[in-house]
């Protein structure tokens, strides 16, 4: 017996942003009875959106998040192993970057499961994109320390290796520190630095805007509150 297939699934950045998702991937998605998601409500959701062809009562969910078992993991690729395709999906965006489905797809590549990458939005690709900073060399941090004394810390590492290696940096925020993240970087941050605050990638409310420490102290902040975004910094 064949093996079946572990198809990664882009999601929409947030509502109403259900077109940002080509049509093969949701034809794909409807094809599909078994999910690996972080969290089964919001699959759901995102799933009811694109119109499925399939009864909920058909579809089986299994969670991956911090309160998953390690233990527990393994056995969600087990239909692969009786020639089911298996769907991965992010809580939004691409699964596996900056996201808990990598543990699986690792999981898959050692049991000789095929895994199909499909084509989606990547808030951290579309944010360096915007940014017109260096997108031949650049880097994804992550979170950043949230304590404001290792926070300001890690900024300047990044806008060091940003002009040392001329590599763009990359980095999120959890949306209700956003604030909290801008002032650190407009208070320790060159003058001369590049910085760029991409919001609400792809929505209606979309905001990007890249520009140096220098001419941000004299901007208007907009409110970032419980927004996600993605910030850059470069030289």
């Amino acid at each position: 017996m064949n093996k079946g297939k572990l198809y990664l699934i882009p999601t929409p950045l947030g509502e109403n942003a259900v077109h940002t998702i080509p049509t093969y991937v949701i034809e794909r998605l409807h094809a599909l009875d078994i999910f690996i998601a972080e969290r089964a409500k919001t699959a759901r959701h995102f799933i009811k959106t694109t119109k499925p062809t399939k009864p909920f009562s058909e579809l089986a969910f299994f969670e991956l998040n911090k309160r998953t078992a390690p233990e527990d993991i393994p056995s969600f690729l087990d239909a692969c192993d009786q020639g089911k395709d298996i769907g991965l999906l992010s809580e939004a965006g691409c699964p596996g970057v900056a996201d808990p489905g990598a543990v699986v797809v690792e999981l898959a590549h050692r049991r000789g499961i095929e895994v199909v990458p499909l084509v989606g939005p990547s808030s951290i690709l579309l944010a360096l994109m915007a940014s017109g900073m260096n997108g031949q060399s650049f880097s994804f941090n992550g979170y950043l320390p949230v304590k404001n004394g290792e926070l300001d810390k890690a900024l300047k590492r990044l806008e060091q290796n940003a002009a040392r290696f001329k590599q763009t940096q990359i980095f999120i925020e959890t949306p209700y520190r956003n604030g909290n993240l801008v002032e650190t970087a407009l208070k320790h941050l060159s003058p001369q630095t590049k910085f760029c605050i991409a919001v609400d990638i792809s929505l209606e409310t979309e905001y990007i805007k890249a520009q140096s420490i220098k001419e941000w102290q004299k901007a208007t902040i907009p409110d970032l509150h419980k927004r996600p975004a993605i910030f850059i910094i470069g030289k």
